[in-house]
């Protein structure tokens, strides 16, 4: 007679219960927190004054951070307005479902503004001919316009104020255009006591009341992330907050001492542990020689994923809780680090380069300043091959 097979559920007992299910390990994901979205945006709101609204711009799909979803959340968090900065990145939020007021930042070739205008999104312009352009792509409903003063920044946009005050009117004047508002960009408002910063919301300012006089229903609005938190006369109708949205600061400092929460945590994990001798090397060109018994840690991320290659000896990664130098040179694919000769670090172990582990963190405000750049660089170079995952919705 065959002896009778245990049940399942006997089995489990008899080995003293389930056991756990592994940690999912993943070779790069960038972990991105749509409540931190959220709640920053409902702070950016409390600090807005006069009855301005809150424009979210998720140019960039949002910034590395993900652009519809990053959208639903900043509308939940009290935002009214999104922006963009190309006419397909438009389509891509109407596509998504996403159906509040909307402008396209950025210069419009003529298919690009028959994309824009079929989007229903709101456009830029500040030359005569923009204008006619415009029109002849109007249909069902009048194309809203916002003419661009260039008070200082340099780039697009007239730095004319009676250019653009004809523009205005050509606008106004159109039966198929409305002029939905008027606009500038700050060049310096990251830069805390210029005088640059104030010479242009002076300009801006005059010429808002100057078309004011003639169009009360102007919609009037200059202000970005750091322009928002350096002074509160430059809200006028509307902010237009990119980077703060996503919980990095518009200073290059720490984002908690603006009450901001970094919405993104890039993460890979240990896939290799090797003991490394005195004078044996690591990654290519030989950049890390070691001086004494180590143990080299690979993880599978690279600048192929947007860990740039300038982070080449010039980086730490948390991993068990704990700062470990990124040693030798970064590659398309993995990047070494340092773990120590006594390191219990296994393959598997979790990697952070960017979030919290253990009670530290690493921001990418940190990340930036080992790369002379910019916070907004480091979470817009995060390549399509990291993986994006959300929570908080």
């Amino acid at each position: 007679m065959s002896t009778p097979r245990t049940a399942p559920d006997e089995a489990v007992l008899a080995s003293g219960g389930p056991k756990p299910e592994p940690e999912k390990v993943e070779r790069a994901v960038a972990r991105i927190d749509l409540g931190a979205v959220t709640r920053n945006c409902a702070h950016l709101r409390s600090l807005l004054t006069g009855g301005a609204e809150l424009c979210a711009v998720v140019k960039a799909d949002g910034y590395g951070h993900g652009a519809t979803q990053c959208a639903r959340a900043a509308l939940r968090g009290g935002a009214t307005w999104l922006a963009v900065a190309t006419a397909r990145e438009a389509e891509e939020l109407r596509a998504g479902g996403l159906d509040c007021r909307l402008l396209v930042l950025g210069a419009l070739t003529p298919e690009d503004a028959a994309t824009a205008v079929a989007a229903s999104a709101e456009v830029v312009a500040w030359r005569e001919d923009l204008v006619e352009r415009l029109a002849g792509m109007a249909r069902a409903a009048p194309v809203r316009v916002h003419v661009k003063l260039d008070t200082g920044m340099g780039r697009l946009g007239t730095g004319d104020r009676e250019e653009a005050a004809r523009v205005a009117a050509r606008v106004a004047a159109h039966p198929r255009l409305g002029l939905a508002g008027v606009m500038s960009h700050f060049a310096t408002a990251d830069e805390l006591g210029d005088e640059h910063f104030p010479a242009q919301l002076r300009s801006f300012t005059a010429f808002v009341e100057e078309m004011r006089a003639l169009y009360p229903d102007l919609v009037a609005h200059a202000a970005n992330s750091a322009a928002t938190y350096r002074d509160p006369a430059a809200h006028f109708d509307l902010v237009r907050c990119g980077v703060a949205v996503y919980g990095l600061d518009p200073f290059q400092s720490d984002p908690a001492e603006r009450d901001l929460e970094p919405a993104l945590a890039l993460e890979s994990y240990v896939a290799e542990v090797k003991p490394l001798a005195t004078g044996q090397s690591a990654g290519y060109g030989r950049r890390f020689v070691a001086s004494e018994p180590t143990c080299i840690g690979v993880l599978p991320i690279g600048y192929g994923d947007g860990v740039r290659r300038g982070l080449t000896n010039n980086a730490e990664v948390l991993v068990g809780g704990g700062f470990h130098p990124l040693v030798g040179t970064v590659s398309m694919d993995n990047i070494t680090v340092d773990l120590g000769p006594d390191t219990p670090a296994r393959p598997g172990e979790p990697a952070v380069l960017i979030g919290a582990q253990g009670g530290e963190r690493l921001t990418a405000e940190e990340m930036a300043r080992r790369l002379d750049t910019i916070n907004y660089e480091v979470t817009c170079g995060l390549s399509p091959r990291v993986a994006r995952t959300y929570a908080g919705e």
